[in-house]
């Protein structure tokens, strides 16, 4: 059984700093993983690529070919079983059989015991309403792999009530379009100078968070306010981990949080040492 994360969240959140900081984490306490580039727009990184989306369709040979702006161009690139335009749909939907031929034959190269880290692009569209990466995660599932979404969160764009709700809808949408486990987290944590206003954010209580939707918004949106409350506090659907990469136990906490919804290493025998029994006796 193979084992990955699929990192998404809002483009600027951190995405690719978090895996490169893994991937340093790991390399320093002795645990492999492998990164994989989903971005077709990406140009650098931080860390080893260990398969890249770009071997297969470039964002700059879209653009040219198809006269589509950056946003649209990426769109196509990862959205390829669902362009309109009937002329379109062949070439797309031989594209699609081309990616599938490529990650399955870039995953043969893996065995069952790997971890992989998937940085995926930011357009939110992506992982919202399009099917994309549902299908993406199916093909995952198909290989045997138990998968995690990682959905980062810029804890910088958490300065009042309004921006957090609408970021646990965000991540939402997320949960219920890939229908995976999550871990949700505030990236960027060691940028912010005022930690106790977003503290109040980690373990909201839902009378306060009522009251200040409240505050900033008109009486016809009350009974909107209370169910969205409602949806984060009582149900419990959407909670945040904050991620300070200067300290090691915080990249450490939130990958034991991510192993432990993926079941990693629970199938592991057990180590059992050799032992003289005249030790014993001494």
């Amino acid at each position: 059984m193979g084992y990955a994360q699929l990192v998404i969240g809002p483009a600027g959140s951190g995405k690719s700093t978090y895996c490169s900081s893994l991937y340093r984490h790991c390399e320093t306490t002795g645990r492999s993983i492998n990164i994989v580039n989903l971005d077709p727009a990406a140009e650098q990184f931080d860390y080893p690529v260990a398969m890249d989306i770009r071997e297969l369709i470039c964002l700059d040979d879209v653009m040219e070919e198809l006269g589509l702006g950056p946003n649209g161009a990426l769109m196509y690139c990862m959205e390829y079983p669902f362009a309109l335009s009937n002329g379109l749909n062949l070439m797309i939907r031989e594209l699609e059989d081309n990616l599938d031929d490529w990650l399955t034959d870039e995953l043969d190269n893996y065995t069952d015991d790997d971890y992989l880290v998937f940085d995926c692009p930011g357009q939110i569209e992506l992982f919202s309403h399009v099917p994309v990466l549902r299908n993406f995660v199916e093909h995952l599932k198909s290989k045997n792999f138990n998968v995690c979404v990682v959905y980062l969160l810029d804890s910088q764009f958490i300065t009042d009530v309004t921006k957090f709700i609408s970021g646990c809808m965000a991540s939402l949408s997320a949960m219920v379009q890939l229908e995976l486990p999550h871990v949700n987290i505030l990236s960027k944590m060691d940028l912010v100078t005022n930690k106790r206003d977003i503290g109040k954010y980690l373990n909201p209580q839902g009378q306060v968070l009522l009251s200040e939707l409240n505050q900033h918004m008109a009486p016809q949106f009350f009974k909107l306010n209370k169910a969205l409350v409602d949806l984060v506090d009582q149900y419990s659907m959407v909670s945040f981990v904050p991620l300070d990469l200067r300290k090691e136990s915080s990249i450490q906490y939130i990958l034991s949080q991510i192993d432990n919804c993926i079941q990693y290493g629970e199938d592991a025998d057990v180590k059992v040492k050799d032992f003289d029994p005249e030790d014993i006796d001494d």
